[in-house]
């Protein structure tokens, strides 16, 4: 059965793992840019409302964009007041205008304070060996600087137990690489091998049913009992699954 298994995982991962996979996926949003800075952002802001339809947080991410320049990085450092006050217009379901403010806000502080994002998780993952405790840590500092609490929402909490989809996600974008072309592999100090899979309700139902998940609950734990079984296959690079079970979700022509 592992052996069937595997042949299925790799098959989905190389059928998805794709450029074809990039443009209608919000990870089409950072490959807009060619700067890493700009990257950084476009993924983070783009991971921040990556839930529903795809093909909506796509279109929202890139009117965000927009919104910002098309500069995002740019935009992050140097937007005036009057720049923040033109975002109050912006949504994405339950994520407004006064949230994107409060979010370039911190990451402004971010950026001011440790260097930026790359910077902060390489340099919390190269001290502490943990991606759990350099997600809770960065929780806490990205809500260090002033904002409106209704913005928390927005950025899980893997200290209340909450499985981080959009960031694990976003870990997924900027640390994976191989010869692709998906992925960005920008943060070389954080090892492939530490990455979480990204767990949502579609590739949680597809964990089960291939037998990789026995926890009914889509939370840390769960993220944390999927990635080990993920890491039997390929220790080095578990999260490249990910495609896999994305795919399996959609390719009606899989058999379990």
């Amino acid at each position: 059965m592992d052996g069937e298994l595997r042949a299925l995982l790799e098959r989905l991962c190389d059928r998805y793992n794709r450029p074809e996979f990039i443009a209608d996926d919000p990870i089409s949003v950072p490959h807009a840019y060619t700067d890493p800075a700009d990257r950084e952002i476009a993924g983070f802001l783009a991971a921040t409302i990556a839930w529903g339809n795809r093909k909506s947080i796509v279109r929202s991410a890139h009117r965000m964009m927009r919104l910002m320049d098309d500069a995002p990085a740019d935009f992050v450092c140097h937007a005036s007041d009057r720049e923040l006050a033109q975002l109050d217009g912006y949504a994405h379901r339950t994520f407004n205008g006064s949230d994107l403010r409060d979010f370039i806000l911190a990451l402004r502080s971010l950026e001011e304070r440790f260097g930026g994002l790359g910077a902060f998780f390489e340099e919390r993952y190269q001290a502490t060996g943990s991606m759990p405790q350099v997600l809770a840590e960065f929780r806490r500092e990205f809500f260090g600087c002033r904002h409106a609490p209704r913005c928390e929402k927005h950025l899980s909490s893997i200290d209340k137990g909450a499985a981080c989809k959009r960031l694990c996600m976003f870990l997924r974008w900027m640390v994976r690489r191989d010869d692709r072309g998906v992925d960005f592999g920008l943060w070389r100090r954080i090892p492939m091998s530490a990455l979480f899979l990204p767990l949502d309700v579609h590739t949680g139902e597809v964990g089960r049913a291939l037998g990789l998940l026995g926890r009914r609950q889509n939370d840390w734990r769960a993220v944390e009992e999927i990635t080990a079984a993920l890491r039997a296959f390929d220790p080095d690079d578990p999260v490249r699954f990910d495609f896999a079970l994305f795919g399996a979700g959609i390719d009606r022509r899989m058999t379990l």
